[in-house]
C-alpha cells in the first residue's frame, strides 16, 4: 500500500517537475546568466568603462563614456561629467573611433542545422561579431529541415547552443501545412521563434513551399494575439513577356540582364497588392490588431514603394527593409557571367537604386538587413556564369556595416542615420527591449570602429564566413573598419582576433 501511494504521487509530482524544468530552460534562454564560458572574453572584467569622443546615443552623438557592469549598461556621462563619475580603474578609451549599438541583423541565413557546409553557426557568428553585428535572427529556410515546428526549432537551437560568438534568435516559417493549423502555429510561437516568415514565391527548398494571399491572413490572425511580426518575401510570379530575348539572340544565360528580365518589378508589385489587401486587418480596432507585416529584402522603388507609403499613410502596421546590394550595385555594372550578383529580388538598374536611397533617408524604408545567403561554390556556378541556373544569394555578412557607410557618404548617410537602420528599428522587429540603443539598463551590444579607415576587400583580408571567395564584394575598397565588439558586456572580437570561447545565446521569445 505505501509502494502505492508513493507511486501516486510520485504520478502526480512529475508534470509539476517537468513544467518547472521546461520554466527554468526558458526562463535561461530569455535571461542568461551572465556567468559566462572562461575566455570567453578578451577583457579580464566584467565591469569597466568604454571611452570616446564619438558615443552613439539616441539623444545624440556624446563626447562621453559608458559603464559596464556585469553586461549591461549601467551609466552614460559625458565628457564634461566624467570627473569624480568614474570609479574604475578599467578605463578603455577609443579615441576618436565610434562607439554604437551593436548591429542587429533581422534577415541572415546560417543554414544549420543540416547544410552547414554553406556556412554554420560557427562562422557565421564569427563572421558577424568581425563586422559589428551583435544579434542575429536567423531565417526559418536554407537548413535542413527547415524551422517550421516546434521540433525543428529544438534542433536549431540545439545546433546554436555553445556554438555562437553572438546572440542568435529565430524566426518560423509560415508554410501551407501549418497556415491552417493554428494549434500548430500557436505551438511554434509558444517555443520562442520571434515572429514567422513565408514566402509568396517558390523559395527554392523543398519543405518550404510559397504561401498565397489566404494562408497569409490565417498567419497574421494567430500573430496578433501574440504581437509578432509576420516577414514576407513579396514577389508573385506573374506571365513573362513572350520575347525574352529569344528572337534577337540576346538570352545569353551568361548575361545579368536575362535574368533581370526572368524577375521584373511587377512579381514585386502583384505581391506586395496582395498583401496590402490583408495589412488593413492589422490597423487599430482591426481584426488582426496586434499582429504586423515586415517586407523584405525591398527592390522595387517604384510602384511597389507608391503601395507601401499609401498602406503606412493609412495605418497599416508595415515595415520594409532593404539591403546594402542594393544600395551598393547596379545591373548596368554586374559583368557578364559573375553569379556572384545574383539574388531575388535581383539587383536593378541605377534610377532604381538611387529611388531606394531616396527612399531609405526619407523613412519610407525603414530598415536594412544583409539576407545574408551563402551557399558552396560550387552552387554558385563561377566557372560557368549561369545566372539562370547558379543559386541566388548575396554573401555580405561581415561587411554590411563598412558597405553602408561607404556607399551612403555619396548621400550624406549620419551615424545616427546608421545607428537607427541597423539596431533601433530591427530591435523593436524582432521584439527585442534590452537592444538596439545604448541606454542604462541595455545590453551591452557595442560596436566600435573607424569611419576614417580605409581598406581592400581582397583575398588578403581576414574574412570568417565559410566561403569568402563567392561575395560580390570582393575587389572593392571599403571604409569603416571595425575595431571591436561587445556583445552583452564580452569583448568578443578586437583587431582582428575573436575570443577563445564562444558567449553568444539563443533568444527565444517570451
Amino acid at each position: 500500500m505505501r509502494e502505492r501511494k508513493m507511486d501516486a504521487l510520485q504520478w502526480r509530482i512529475l508534470p509539476v517537475l517537468t513544467l518547472i524544468a521546461s520554466f527554468l530552460l526558458f526562463f535561461y534562454f530569455q535571461y542568461p546568466s551572465q556567468q559566462y564560458p572562461k575566455n570567453c572574453s578578451l577583457l579580464p572584467f566584467q565591469h569597466y568603462w568604454i571611452a570616446s569622443k564619438r558615443i552613439v546615443t539616441p539623444q545624440g552623438v556624446i563626447s562621453g563614456a559608458v559603464e559596464i557592469k556585469d553586461g549591461k549598461i549601467a551609466s552614460i556621462v559625458k565628457e564634461e561629467e566624467k570627473h569624480g563619475k568614474i570609479k574604475s580603474e578599467n578605463v578603455i578609451d577609443y579615441g576618436e573611433a565610434v562607439v554604437m549599438p551593436g548591429l542587429i541583423d533581422v534577415h541572415a541565413h546560417l543554414d544549420d542545422p543540416g547544410r552547414a557546409e554553406w556556412e554554420g553557426f560557427p562562422s557565421g557568428t564569427k563572421a558577424a561579431a568581425a563586422g559589428g553585428i551583435t544579434t542575429l535572427v536567423d531565417m526559418p529556410l536554407n537548413s535542413d529541415p527547415s524551422t517550421v515546428s516546434r521540433e525543428t526549432l529544438e534542433l536549431k537551437i540545439k545546433a546554436a547552443e555553445s556554438r555562437i560568438y553572438v546572440d542568435v534568435g529565430f524566426w518560423g516559417g509560415l508554410v501551407p501545412e501549418n497556415a491552417f493549423n493554428a494549434s500548430a502555429l500557436e505551438d511554434l510561437l509558444d517555443a520562442g521563434v520571434l515572429g514567422l516568415k513565408s514566402f509568396m514565391c517558390p523559395s527554392g527548398i523543398n519543405d518550404f513551399p510559397m504561401t498565397n494571399a489566404s494562408h497569409i491572413k490565417e498567419g497574421l490572425s494567430v500573430l496578433a494575439k501574440y504581437r509578432r511580426p509576420l516577414l514576407v518575401h513579396a514577389e508573385k510570379e506573374q506571365e513573362l513577356e513572350s520575347n525574352l530575348g529569344v528572337e534577337d539572340g540576346s538570352n545569353n544565360p551568361r548575361s545579368y540582364s536575362t535574368y533581370l528580365k526572368t524577375r521584373p518589378p511587377s512579381w514585386e508589385e502583384a505581391a506586395i497588392k496582395d498583401l496590402l489587401t490583408l495589412t488593413k486587418d492589422t490597423r487599430i480596432g482591426g481584426p488582426a490588431e496586434g499582429a504586423h507585416l515586415h517586407i523584405v529584402h525591398l527592390s522595387d522603388s517604384r510602384s511597389s514603394l507608391d503601395l507601401i507609403k499609401e498602406a503606412k499613410s493609412g495605418g497599416d502596421s508595415l515595415t520594409v527593409e532593404t539591403c546594402p546590394h542594393y544600395l551598393a550595385f547596379s545591373a548596368e555594372e554586374i559583368p557578364d557571367g559573375d553569379t556572384r550578383f545574383k539574388c531575388s529580388p535581383p539587383i536593378r538598374d541605377a534610377a532604381n537604386k538611387e529611388k531606394l536611397w531616396e527612399a531609405l533617408l526619407e523613412g519610407h524604408v525603414d530598415m536594412l538587413s544583409s539576407d545574408h545567403s551563402p551557399t558552396m561554390p560550387e552552387l554558385k556556378l563561377l566557372d560557368g556564369g549561369d545566372f539562370l541556373k547558379a543559386w541566388g544569394g548575396i554573401s555580405s555578412l561581415q561587411f554590411v556595416l563598412p558597405v553602408t557607410w561607404s556607399y551612403g557618404q555619396k548621400y550624406g548617410v549620419t551615424l545616427q542615420q546608421l545607428a537607427l537602420w541597423w539596431s533601433e528599428r530591427p530591435a523593436r522587429l524582432a521584439g527585442q527591449k534590452l537592444k538596439g540603443a545604448i541606454a542604462v539598463g541595455n545590453h551591452a551590444d557595442i560596436v566600435v570602429w573607424d569611419p576614417d579607415v580605409e581598406f581592400d576587400l581582397d583575398d588578403e583580408f581576414p574574412m570568417h564566413v565559410k566561403h569568402p571567395g563567392i561575395s560580390a564584394y570582393l575587389g572593392t575598397k571599403l571604409s569603416g573598419r571595425v575595431a571591436a565588439t561587445f556583445v552583452r558586456g564580452n569583448l568578443v572580437f578586437e583587431e582582428g582576433k575573436h575570443a577563445p570561447a564562444v558567449c553568444g545565446v539563443p533568444i527565444l521569445a517570451s
